[in-house]
């Protein structure tokens, strides 16, 4: 099976051309307008890859949460690209992609993506033969909370996330039992989501591109100020 692979819920967006054996080709970039640059660096995978779009079996997109703006970037090229290729539609949760890169049986991986305002998305995954396995759901937790709550895992715990490098990276009260990840680990790529949605697919279970939607776990500023202003206007 050949999957091409979105990932661009972060500044740093990514294509990934990939069967079951290996990883033909990725392409990322950081800090780049996502709207601008996606389509070519589609294209680039492509060629690198040695492959033609006519030989692409399925489309996979990371699906949030992340940035609101790169998710519907995202998501809306996986949908035309799987429609106009006829070919099926995988999500792949952006946590679970992040958490991916860290094969550690006996580890759990706490998974973090920026939320502002002092939040952080944030999930718990374990690895297991069939790849990482949720064991806390995506959140939106206070990130004075991160290290108590991994604080309290039993075990070792993988901190990942460019929040988590960001923000906890020079603390100096990090529990006993959590590491951080390198500075190069600590993005989604879409070499995993590309990893993740064969995984998908060979359980059965692809989405629809006419009602595929992204997590955005919590609503936009966009939302909440307009029901602010509706709540004021009321008489």
């Amino acid at each position: 099976m050949l999957i091409l692979a979105l990932e661009t819920t972060t500044v740093v967006s990514g294509v990934a051309i990939a069967t079951e054996a290996r990883l033909l080709s990725e392409v990322t970039a950081a800090r780049l307008t996502h709207s601008e640059t996606l389509q070519a660096h589609v294209a680039m995978a492509l060629e690198m890859a040695g492959v033609s779009k006519s030989e692409v079996e399925a489309v996979a997109v990371s699906l949030g949460p992340g940035s609101f703006t790169g998710l519907r970037i995202g998501l809306a090229a996986g949908k035309g690209m799987a429609y106009a290729w006829g070919v099926p539609l995988v999500g792949v949760p952006t946590l679970a992609a992040l958490a991916a890169q860290f094969p550690v049986p006996g580890a759990q991986v706490a998974a973090l993506m920026d939320a502002q305002k002092g939040n952080a998305y944030m999930a718990l995954y374990e690895w297991r033969e069939e790849g990482p396995v949720e064991v806390l759901p995506v959140t939106v937790c206070p990130l004075a909370e991160v290290l108590p709550k991994c604080g309290a895992v039993e075990g070792p715990v993988i901190l990942t996330g460019d929040v988590a490098q960001k923000r906890l990276a020079q603390r100096g009260d990090l529990p006993a039992n959590v590491c951080l990840a390198p500075s190069d680990m600590i993005m989604p790529r879409a070499a995993a989501v590309a990893r993740l949605g064969l995984r998908e697919l060979a359980a059965g279970r692809t989405g629809n591109v006419m009602d595929m939607a992204p997590v955005y776990v919590r609503r936009s500023e966009a939302e909440v100020l307009w029901e602010a202003r509706q709540k004021k206007a009321a008489p």
